[in-house]
């Protein structure tokens, strides 16, 4: 399946967005690990602003970004939203509510708790009516969004924009999913076309995870290996650089997403 990158959103410790981390992903700059900015959810009310969680902050940030400039605008603009565990901080907090005190919880905090509840609050930023799609898949989870983008742009010709984000879990649970660092990125994926401007993608499932591919930086490289969003970095850091490039993504065992990358004509 082949297709093309037109807008590009990152969002990440020391990654505030495409433009200023793309000469650090291409090592032209070295990378600082600085606090992490998330702009706040225009688009939405107030009310709606103060409920979103870190984690709809990040997608719709590293959204936002992707869309920049882009010349159809989002109300039928079609979305996969990828998140290996979603907010989990949000669903312990909701779990321990209601077994030490026996209560539902409220309506507010479990609409926050469903898996796409990040593509709902998208929609009612962007007045967005297009078709979403909200998956997980473990360590694999960018690579099965991107599958997943690709697969619907081959069937439909249409643009989909892929959101893959995640947040880190609470004390309990860090030990099953360790890592410190939220991160999210947003690829604006369209149906095939030489450009001299935007690089292309051809994706191929291969029988092989040996060959999947790392990141030089170590600081990146070990956001790489924790963050099931930050799987994507090796494919950023390549476009970046503007180099053609074979990209082995984790995909499930045993199967490994081979990602061929060319530059703009």
């Amino acid at each position: 399946m082949r297709l093309t990158v037109s807008g590009i959103g990152i969002l990440g410790p020391g990654l505030v967005d495409w433009i200023g981390a793309r000469p650090v992903l291409a090592g032209d700059h070295p990378y600082v690990a600085d606090a992490l900015s998330v702009s706040p959810p225009l688009g939405l009310n107030p009310n709606e602003r103060r409920r979103a969680t870190l984690a709809t902050r990040l997608a719709l940030d590293a959204a936002r970004q992707a869309m920049a400039g882009a010349r159809s605008d989002t109300t039928e603009l079609a979305t996969v939203f990828a998140s290996a565990d979603g907010d989990m901080g949000l669903i312990d907090s909701m779990c321990r509510d209601i077994y030490e005190h026996r209560v539902p919880p409220s309506p507010t905090v479990f609409q926050n708790s469903v898996h796409n509840a990040v593509s709902g609050y998208w929609s009612i930023a962007e007045g967005c009516r297009g078709p979403s799609t909200s998956l997980a898949a473990g360590d694999g989870t960018f690579a099965a969004g991107l599958l997943e983008a690709a697969t619907q742009i081959v069937c439909s010709a249409r643009s989909v924009l892929l959101i893959a984000f995640e947040v880190p879990a609470p004390e309990l649970l860090h030990p099953h999913r360790p890592f410190d660092s939220a991160f999210a990125c947003a690829l604006r994926l369209e149906p095939a076309i030489r450009s001299e401007d935007h690089p292309t993608l051809d994706l191929a499932l291969r029988e092989d995870e040996q060959a999947l591919t790392s990141i030089q930086d170590s600081a990146l490289e070990s956001m790489r290996r924790t963050n099931p969003a930050a799987r994507a970095l090796p494919l950023l850091a390549a476009i970046a650089a503007g180099r053609s490039a074979v990209i082995g993504l984790p995909y499930w065992p045993g199967l490994q997403l081979e990602v061929r990358l060319e530059p703009g004509a």
